[in-house]
């Protein structure tokens, strides 16, 4: 359309047929951006840039983009003070979600978290099952859904990786039961394995 058509067109519009265009052109602009926030799904970002975007009050845990947006959570005053019972990798695998009967468990720096109570996030099928039954430090950090990246060798990462790796530990410390540790992390990371034997009542913190 040359610039004459559009003197023509937009002159025989009415007031109230522009004044309607003009209201379209924000909707149409949302939507655009909408569309671009939400076209990756092999990623997640960290708690700290999730919750800057959804907001700390949003747990309606659903499919697709709101299953990954409303993972984020406010703390909770109600844990139980942590164990430190042990596990190997391998028996991690029988808490992926896989069985009802028994809880879901995600590992974190080696750290073992209960994450059954968010068992339609992190359960058989769920958004973040990629985590389950294994320690995935690597792909949190990362922030990473993909199945080669979800192991425990976290070493490899640049720092600012480690930074969303660390926040990601923070999350879970004080929104999930530590109920364990691994006992056979890479040695290239063994060393930063958190033992909570002794550990006082401050998972709450």
């Amino acid at each position: 359309m040359n610039s004459e058509s559009l003197t023509k067109y937009t002159s025989s519009l009415t007031s109230a047929q522009l004044y309607s265009l003009l209201l379209l052109l924000p909707v149409s602009v949302f939507f655009l951006r909408k569309y671009a926030f939400t076209s990756d799904s092999n990623s997640t970002s960290s708690p700290s840039t999730a919750s800057s975007s959804t907001g700390s009050g949003n747990d309606a845990e659903q499919s697709g983009t709101e299953e990954t947006k409303s993972i984020m959570q406010p703390p909770r005053e109600d844990l139980l003070p942590p164990k430190d019972d042990p596990y190997t990798l391998e028996e991690l695998k029988a808490f992926d979600g896989s069985d009802p009967s028994k809880p879901v468990y995600v590992s974190i720096k080696g750290t073992v978290f209960d994450v059954s109570r968010k068992s339609d996030v992190y359960g058989r099928g769920k958004a973040y099952n990629i985590f389950a039954g294994k320690d995935g430090s690597r792909g949190l950090g990362m922030s990473s859904l993909k199945t080669e990246d979800a192991v425990p060798d976290w070493s490899v990462l640049e720092e600012k990786d480690k930074k969303t790796l660390h926040d990601w530990y923070t999350f879970f410390e004080q929104r999930y039961n530590i109920v364990g540790r691994v006992t056979d992390m890479p040695p290239s990371v063994a060393s930063f394995v958190v033992s909570h034997a002794n550990d006082p009542v401050s998972s709450n913190l």
